[in-house]
């Protein structure tokens, strides 16, 4: 069906295949043809030169045979003279055309034709009675010749005549026909060899674009281009050496990228951590969750034909915060569902204090019950001058109270956070697993420490659980790691303590984790510039 309806797309437009081989035989002809005519243009003036120097040669070969001279002063313009004898054979041996040998007034004593000795010659004689000597193409009783003209002198050097040999021009011509042939077949040989050759790049083409035509491959980048930059999801495309080929809008914001990465390894685009482990293939799976900055992400990971990957990123940032508060709101409901219950055996008793006429005890049993959550309130905030903090830290003594957990607050911390929310995640996560840790425990039991130095600020959550092994110290910092079994609403693991450690490495800080004297697991987070400056 897909292919049916990509057919149907792209029906009216050629074939990439096919413009690449009609352009790749358009050229390969085109060059031959310009290198033909480039070869061709000089070979015609090459053999007329070859056949000018060649009738000259004749002639001065001519001029100079032994006894000429004198055989032409000697004898008269006649049919069988001497030196219409000696021409003959010297033209039947060299094969030229004819060779006419004349006295110094341009009347001939050989020809060709014998009828035609003792007659003037038909081209200017001048140049070669005037001691010159002089090739070229000429036009005479013979028709077009390439001829050479030497003068003719007698032993003291005087010019008593000269000698003209001419070589038929329609032989040059038809040695220039006759190179033809070979030329084309050459010709003919290498524009097969470039059709084979570009027919072999046309097919490669068909198949590694799907037969598509410009048009639909231009069509095609468009809607990626659209496609990969308007979805809410980010994507990473990485080539065979583990460089960045694309990263689209979403991954930049995500992953806190610019453009110009496209083009850089990975490992320098990106810290080392486990999302570029992730990214890299270094670490497998489906669905595997990954810190960024301050970000849950969920990343996928799939290989390309090419050796290269395609890596999806989303974001679960608000998705695991809805968790947790749904994980903190079962829990204040639980302990809502507990108060209710405390609540209303507190009603009965006041309710009997006050039928036996106890009033003054009916009064001491409520200024008790008010009290108590009034105290922890006053000492909170006593302490906590921040008010998310502060907050955050009244719910917490609310929830572990009805867990049955003792929550022992110690420290101050004064109103000059320079990121509270980012404050009250990092102690907020550290406390629910100190809760989780201390239910169940002997004497349950959980310690909170909040001390300011400067612009810097302490922080140290203990709890009375079992404590963590030295050999997962380090792991439960990994995202996707846990201790845990699944909540009942099915949200993930592993991201409390990895996001708290992020966070306090975003302001240059750290978290460890140790052994709680009395047993347990103490965590303490150095954050060396929480606070600001002092007025």
């Amino acid at each position: 069906m897909h292919d049916t309806a990509r057919r149907r797309r792209i029906r009216g437009p050629r074939r990439l295949a096919t413009q690449v081989l009609a352009t790749q035989l358009a050229l390969t002809a085109g060059v031959l043809l310009l290198a033909a005519a480039l070869f061709l243009a000089p070979l015609s003036d090459n053999l007329d030169d070859q056949a000018m120097r060649r009738a000259l040669a004749i002639a001065q070969t001519t001029a100079a045979e032994p006894g000429m001279a004198d055989q032409l002063l000697a004898s008269k313009p006649t049919r069988n003279n001497p030196v219409q004898r000696d021409a003959e054979r010297i033209r039947r041996a060299t094969g030229a055309e004819y060779i006419v040998i004349m006295d110094e007034r341009g009347v001939r004593w050989s020809h060709t034709e014998a009828h035609r000795i003792g007659s003037h010659v038909s081209t200017d004689p001048e140049p070669a009675l005037s001691g010159a000597e002089w090739m070229g193409i000429d036009h005479g009783t013979l028709g077009q010749t390439a001829r050479g003209k030497v003068p003719l002198r007698d032993e003291n050097g005087r010019v008593i005549g000269a000698v003209s040999v001419g070589i038929a021009y329609e032989s040059v011509q038809d040695r220039l026909v006759g190179a033809v042939p070979g030329i084309l077949a050459y010709a003919g040989g290498a524009l097969a060899v470039g059709a084979l050759a570009a027919y072999a790049l046309s097919r490669r083409l068909q198949r590694r674009t799907h037969d598509l035509a410009f048009s639909d491959i231009s069509a095609l980048l468009d809607e990626r281009e659209a496609m990969l930059h308007g979805i809410r999801e980010g994507v990473v495309a990485l080539d065979k050496n583990a460089r960045i080929r694309l990263v689209n809008d979403e991954a930049q914001r995500l992953l806190g990228l610019t453009p110009a990465v496209t083009g850089r390894p990975l490992d320098e685009a990106l810290p080392p951590g486990r999302t570029t482990d992730i990214l890299a293939g270094r670490v497998t799976g489906d669905d595997l969750l990954a810190v960024a900055g301050s970000r849950v992400l969920v990343l996928n990971r799939m290989p390309t034909a090419d050796g290269g990957a395609v890596a999806t990123l989303r974001d679960r940032t608000e998705l695991e915060r809805l968790g947790r508060e749904l994980d903190s709101t079962r829990g204040l409901i639980d302990a809502l569902r507990a108060q209710d219950h405390e609540h209303a055996n507190r009603m009965h008793t006041l309710l009997g204090l006050l039928e036996l006429g106890l009033t003054d005890e009916a009064v001491d049993y409520i200024t008790e019950a008010v009290g108590g959550h009034r105290a922890t309130a006053e000492q909170v905030t006593g302490h906590i001058h921040d008010p998310l903090l502060a907050a955050l830290l009244v719910g917490k003594a609310t929830v572990a109270a009805e867990r049955g957990v003792e929550l022992n607050l110690a420290g101050s911390l004064p109103d000059e956070v320079v990121d509270p929310t980012g404050l009250v995640t990092i102690v907020g996560n550290l406390i629910d697993n100190a809760l989780d840790a201390a239910v169940g425990s002997a004497e349950p039991e959980v310690e909170v420490e909040v001390d300011a130095d400067g612009r810097a600020v302490h922080l140290r959550i203990a709890d009375s659980g079992a404590g963590v092994p030295y050999d997962q110290r380090e792991k439960i910092f990994t995202e996707g790691y846990s201790t845990k079994r699944l909540p009942a609403h099915g949200a993930k693991r592993g991201i409390g303590l990895p996001l708290v450690r992020r966070l306090a490495e975003r302001q240059g800080g750290k978290v460890t984790v140790d052994d709680r004297p009395g047993g347990g697991a103490e965590f303490t987070v150095y954050l060396p510039e929480a606070l600001r400056e002092a007025a």
